[in-house]
């Protein structure tokens, strides 16, 4: 008679996985890879440049300048009384890290179809290491706004008040928006490329319908509605009353936007665990 213990699976993969779950001990467990993909985007961003990192510095600073002088000085478009440069700047450090997050996560399965096909790991690691990775980049460009905003502040040009606090969270609503978003059409463009650049051109218009380069108050009534449904609104208004004192702010706003990301960011779950399963047969 054979005593010999029955062997125990340390690990189990199958494809079968409920529509909304989020495998967060899987995560946990490959934390050294999303680490090493965090460090992999970030150092991708300026490999091979002269420059450097100080492009995360360089490139902002100059979309401040450029609207500083086409969208302040030539346009004349109204800043709420708040210096130019503060205005866009706080405009260019929210925007930047959502549209980064969104494009980045929405070609998640064609760029990493190359590991998909050799390993397995949890496929959402490569959408959260975007996440992540961006994160740094606004790390990095938000010291500069705080820099900017001392300066202004010592001057009495502005009054920030205790609403900073809630900067995490606005941070968390970002992701997850740009996240949700990007995990839909991170799915689709598994199939259908040429949606990638439809994504592209549609963030470039979408910034134009959110108070990057203008504040709420210069919009008409009958038009405010429609920039009020954008859910990145609520955030970048919050961000610069927070900050600077002045802004269109409100809790509804902020209420909206969090419901808006939790109804995406279900839904981009959903559709991403259904495509996962046969991704490598579609690319």
């Amino acid at each position: 008679m054979n005593n010999t213990p029955a062997e125990e699976w340390t690990q189990e993969i199958t494809a079968q996985r409920g529509l909304l779950s989020l495998p967060l001990k899987e995560i946990w467990r490959y934390r050294d890879l999303l680490l090493l993909f965090v460090k992999r985007d970030f150092v991708a961003f300026y490999k091979q440049t002269v420059l450097g990192p100080l492009w995360f510095i360089i490139q902002p600073v100059l979309t401040t300048l450029m609207f500083t002088l086409v969208f302040g000085n030539i346009a004349g478009l109204s800043t709420d009384g708040l210096p130019d440069i503060l205005f866009y700047l706080a405009g260019v450090t929210v925007w930047g890290y959502f549209s980064e997050c969104l494009t980045k996560t929405s070609t998640t399965f064609s760029d990493n179809a190359h590991l998909f096909g050799k390993i397995y790991f949890p496929r959402m690691i490569s959408p959260l290491a975007v996440i992540a990775s961006n994160l740094m980049k606004f790390g990095i460009q938000f010291c500069i706004f705080l820099a900017v905003v001392l300066f202004y502040w010592m001057k009495g040009a502005i009054q920030p008040n205790s609403s900073v606090l809630l900067l995490p969270y606005l941070i968390l609503l970002m992701a997850a928006i740009s996240l949700g978003i990007g995990l839909i059409f991170s799915s689709m463009t598994a199939k259908y490329r040429d949606l990638r650049f439809l994504l592209s051109f549609g963030v470039q218009l979408l910034m134009y319908a959110t108070p990057v380069i203008y504040p709420m108050s210069a919009i008409p009534a009958k038009y405010a509605a429609y920039i009020q449904l954008n859910p990145i609104t609520p955030i970048i208004e919050m961000f610069r009353y927070s900050f600077l004192g002045v802004g269109d702010a409100s809790s509804a706003g902020i209420l909206y936007a969090s419901i808006f990301a939790a109804l995406v960011l279900s839904l981009g779950m959903i559709i991403f665990n259904r495509v996962e399963v046969n991704f490598m047969d579609s690319v």
